[in-house]
């Protein structure tokens, strides 16, 4: 099985709680654009998830939703070879398009799985710094009956437009984790790219 302490798991986690916000304070105006436009798309994708988790769409209509929000807001395919790291030259081209495709829909599935442990968690914005041409923008989380959490969010414009690359949960980077897991996982399975889309896919039917 796959390890828990995944980068699906947790960055829905975070991915959620992104949505969740009810309060976001930001700064009224930085000196470097990116930064700017790091803030706005983070207050954006924190709007339309709000709706979507708090609004009163059935289960189906709400996960449509919410695959747009995170295939719009999210730099998926990126974050999927990050993870597979070496092994994703060692992949065939189908075992990369599967692994990829498996990827998102397990993302997904997590994030849905998710949301009712994030209502009335409030999101504010903190710091905000350019690190090696990418945007971390520093925030605090406040969930009910839960401690503080500090979250960074990597956000990057090398696609052309802003991205989450990754998310730093009290230091710990989520895709520098799962990258790990993965590569322990096929390290005990013969660095077999199959065994882990395998694995992945037996995720999929348990939870979907």
């Amino acid at each position: 099985m796959l390890s828990r302490r995944t980068l699906l798991t947790r960055a829905a986690a975070s991915a959620a709680l992104a949505g969740a916000f009810i309060a976001l304070r930001i700064r009224p105006s930085f000196a470097d654009p990116l930064l700017d436009r790091a803030v706005a798309f983070v207050k954006t994708t924190g709007n339309q998830l709000v709706g979507v988790i708090n609004g009163n769409l059935p289960p189906a209509e709400k996960r449509k939703e919410l695959t747009r929000i995170i295939e719009s807001a999210v730099d998926v395919n990126g974050v999927a070879q990050f993870c597979l790291g070496r092994f994703w030259r060692t992949a065939t081209s189908k075992e990369q398009r599967e692994y990829t495709e498996l990827f998102h829909a397990v993302l997904v599935n997590n994030i849905t799985a998710k949301l009712g442990e994030y209502q009335g968690v409030k999101f504010s914005v903190g710091r905000v710094q350019d690190r090696d041409g990418q945007a971390v923008v520093t925030t605090t989380v406040d969930r009910p009956n839960n401690p503080t959490t500090d979250v960074e969010w990597i956000i990057s414009e090398a696609s052309g437009s802003p991205k989450i690359i990754d998310v730093v949960a009290e230091g710990t980077s989520l895709r520098l984790t799962q990258r790990s897991d993965y590569a322990a996982y096929l390290t005990r399975n013969n660095n077999s790219v199959q065994a882990l889309i395998d694995a992945m896919r037996q995720q999929i039917a348990q939870n979907g």
